[in-house]
């Protein structure tokens, strides 16, 4: 059997009953055999970026996201929409990574996730996110898609209850995203 893949989960949210923390959790919780998800739950400590401090030096928070970037064969963002794009945390937190030197996101497989309540499912900040790592030259999963439209319907008590989102989750979008890292392996 192949090594097992190291997938890092970032969640752009920091609500306690974030719909997004509720689909990473499922994620990690229900990753194919050969795939292991591990959450970092640190973006909201994170300062907001300012050349000047970097300049002196990544903040510890910061080369920790940096080196967990680099050892992860795959990166899995979930992430709400904001005024129609990312929100400031996350977008923040890939600006503070992204700086040089050797920036971590350069050839790394990504997947991205999303729920709202709104019928778009975020998929405006899955476009935002795109854009972005195209400067970035990372390689995200085109499809399939993870966009949860109207989450307040199909989360409860912080738990994906919605049956075929469960069920694509675990049986198409994470088997496609291990394919798509095993790929970019090899």
């Amino acid at each position: 059997m192949a090594e097992t893949l190291n997938v890092l989960g970032l969640c752009g949210s920091l609500r306690r009953g974030s719909f997004n923390r509720a689909a990473l959790d499922f994620a990690a919780e229900n990753a194919p055999e050969g795939m292991e998800i591990q959450t970092w739950p640190r973006l909201g400590e994170i300062p907001p970026y300012n050349e000047d401090i970097r300049e002196k030096g990544f903040p510890p928070v910061v080369e920790e996201l940096r080196n967990r970037i680099k050892e992860a064969d795959g990166l899995l963002i979930a992430t709400p929409e904001y005024n129609y794009s990312v929100p400031g945390l996350l977008k923040n937190a890939i600006d503070w990574a992204s700086r040089p030197p050797e920036q971590p996101f350069k050839g790394k497989p990504i997947a991205l996730m999303s729920a709202s309540m709104s019928g778009f499912g975020g998929a405006r900040a899955h476009y935002h996110l795109r854009q972005v790592f195209v400067f970035l030259d990372g390689l995200v999963m085109n499809v399939p898609e993870v966009m949860i439209a109207s989450a307040q319907d199909r989360f409860e008590e912080g738990k994906l209850i919605h049956d075929e989102t469960r069920s694509f989750i675990a049986g198409d979008f994470l088997p496609a995203f291990a394919d798509w890292i095993r790929a970019r392996q090899g």
